[in-house]
């Protein structure tokens, strides 16, 4: 049910945005001991305080900017070179440009089409066969084969400790058939096949390079198929690709020499490279910034949809307090999801109660655009599950990585604060939030944005059946009735009954709440106007799809 948005001041000066307005200079960064990272050499940035002619600024920029170089700044680094074991949409965005993939979606559409196969078909359901290009090398000089798709999912398959090894069980046993043609025998009936050899993940990679010179060589000196070939990585600072000459789709395929990927956590000096000229594209530009953005001469704010949903991990380990259900149960209801996303992310994002959002199949509708709201229902949870005299727990919460996230944790923070609920905020660097999060370190609750690339419900339940890798040791969460439902979609090729199925396992997450949905994040940019950029839904940034203008 959806409640009447009550706004308090207690909880708004938390976060400081009763200071926005007044200050204007805030960003969305929290603690910015470390915002110093990704700046220039010597560690300044000069911001247009808008004193300054505009003209003259503009010009500068195009000083500034090689014409043949692209630079694109973001809140957080790549994570690593490993195709595998990232789980990271922005080192995906990176590796996009490096590796190819069997199958990638198309600009504009985000449809399924063929990228370094030439034909496939399906010989029987749960057998595929699919015939390669012939004319695909990598960057090494290699040709690509049947033997490097083969040994890329042999070894995403064979290693459990792969953080995208739960993606790609489904493939089965593949079998090379000749030099170009392989064969997958999936494990059982697999209605998404196709959507996994395009999602994260599944870039293809050299087999003789890597057994030739070992895994930590590889991850040093990275070698792909795709369009740009690996230059430098300064950690926290900086990715440098150049263009491939040999790319088998042709030299103008991509109009860029080089593109340069910076991380810069702290937004304000995200903007200030963009209207100062450092960068053609930067992300994750907070509601404080846009007007900053749309008055400069030469930059522009640019807001599109994606398939990203905020959430919070709930811990549900036997003896924590989040094993009893109506504490969790307490903590949806004392959060104002609509007060989040009008006033915290000025109307940028939707309060939803699952992460099957529209556009991907089995999407619950029902789900979406709602929220509970009920602080009294919430403090009766609380009396009921013993708590009648508060609790204290603890919330992980990145900073700078999502739009407005430190703020989003602060304001929930002062929101639970009105039912009883301590809640002390841990804010962390991004590299020290992802091990938390793969190690399964994380404590009672977890403040994340989770997409999904395979645009299908069984990405987005994966995390809940009862021994999955991204559940077990880290929510604990188990559902008989849930994992029944889950394996019967996965393998089930009738399209209407899959989306009934998935349906009710939406349901059952919404009432178990191993995650406690917030909202769908609306993407946010400034970008220069020597270019022409369309945010893709999916937040990846192929770099043929940014052209100038």
């Amino acid at each position: 049910m959806k409640k009447a948005m009550k706004m308090r001041a207690a909880w708004l000066s938390v976060a400081g945005l009763t200071m926005l307005a007044a200050c204007g200079g805030n960003d969305d960064d929290g603690n910015t001991e470390n915002a110093g990272a990704g700046n220039d050499e010597n560690g300044d940035a000069e911001v247009n305080d808008g004193n300054d002619d505009p003209d003259d600024d503009m010009a500068e920029a195009e000083e500034l900017l090689d014409d043949s170089t692209l630079v694109i700044a973001m809140g957080t680094d790549m994570v690593s070179w490993d195709v595998h074991d990232h789980g990271n949409t922005s080192t995906e965005a990176v590796h996009v440009n490096v590796f190819d993939y069997m199958f990638k979606r198309a600009e504009g559409t985000m449809e399924i089409e063929p990228h370094l196969v030439e034909e496939y078909e399906t010989l029987e359901d749960d057998l595929w066969e699919f015939k390669l290009r012939e004319d695909v090398y990598f960057h090494n000089g290699d040709q690509l084969t049947a033997e490097d798709v083969k040994f890329t999912f042999d070894r995403v398959l064979g290693d459990d400790s792969l953080s995208e090894h739960a993606r790609f069980t489904q493939l089965g046993e593949i079998e090379v058939i000749d030099e170009f043609t392989l064969q997958f025998n999936t494990d059982g009936p697999q209605p998404t096949i196709l959507n996994r050899l395009a999602q994260t993940g599944a870039g293809i990679l050299p087999k003789d390079y890597i057994e030739e010179n070992g895994m930590d060589h590889f991850l040093e000196n990275p070698v792909g198929t795709g369009p740009y070939e690996y230059v430098e990585w300064v950690r926290d600072d900086r990715v440098v690709l150049s263009k491939y000459d040999n790319y088998f789709l042709g030299d103008d395929f991509t109009e860029w020499d080089e593109v340069v990927f910076r991380a810069i956590p702290e937004s304000s000096t995200r903007v200030g490279e963009l209207l100062t000229g450092g960068a053609h594209v930067v992300t994750d530009i907070p509601p404080n910034e846009w007007p900053r953005v749309d008055d400069n001469e030469g930059t522009r704010h640019v807001t599109a949809e994606s398939n990203r949903t905020m959430l919070i991990i709930a811990r549900q380990t036997e003896g924590s307090p989040g094993s009893d259900p109506r504490v969790l149960e307490a903590i949806e209801y004392a959060i104002d999801n609509e007060a989040i996303t009008e006033q915290v992310m000025s109307g940028s994002a939707v309060p939803t109660r699952t992460r099957v959002l529209p556009g991907n199949v089995g999407a619950n509708e029902d789900l979406f655009d709602t929220f509970l709201y009920d602080p009294d229902r919430s403090r009766e949870l609380l009396a009921e599950a013993g708590y009648e005299d508060g609790l204290e727990l603890t919330l992980q919460s990145p900073q700078g990585r999502y739009l407005m996230d430190s703020d989003i944790a602060e304001v929930i923070a002062g929101m639970v604060s009105e039912v009883g609920i301590d809640l002390n905020v841990e804010f962390l660097e991004w590299s020290q939030f992802i091990e938390h999060y793969q190690n399964n370190t994380n404590e009672d609750l977890m403040l994340l944005g989770l997409a999904t690339s395979l645009y299908d419900a069984a990405q987005a339940l994966d995390h809940y059946y009862s021994d999955s890798p991204l559940n077990e040791g880290r929510m604990d969460w188990v559902n008989e009735e849930f994992d029944e439902l889950f394996f019967a979609a996965e393998t089930n090729m009738n399209p209407e009954e899959r989306v009934e199925q998935y349906h009710r396992a939406q349901e059952l997450v919404a009432e178990g709440r191993p995650h406690i949905y917030l909202h769908s994040i609306n993407m946010n940019f400034g970008v220069s106007d020597m270019i022409d950029y369309e945010p893709r839904h999916d937040e990846i940034y192929y770099v043929n799809e940014i052209r100038r203008r």
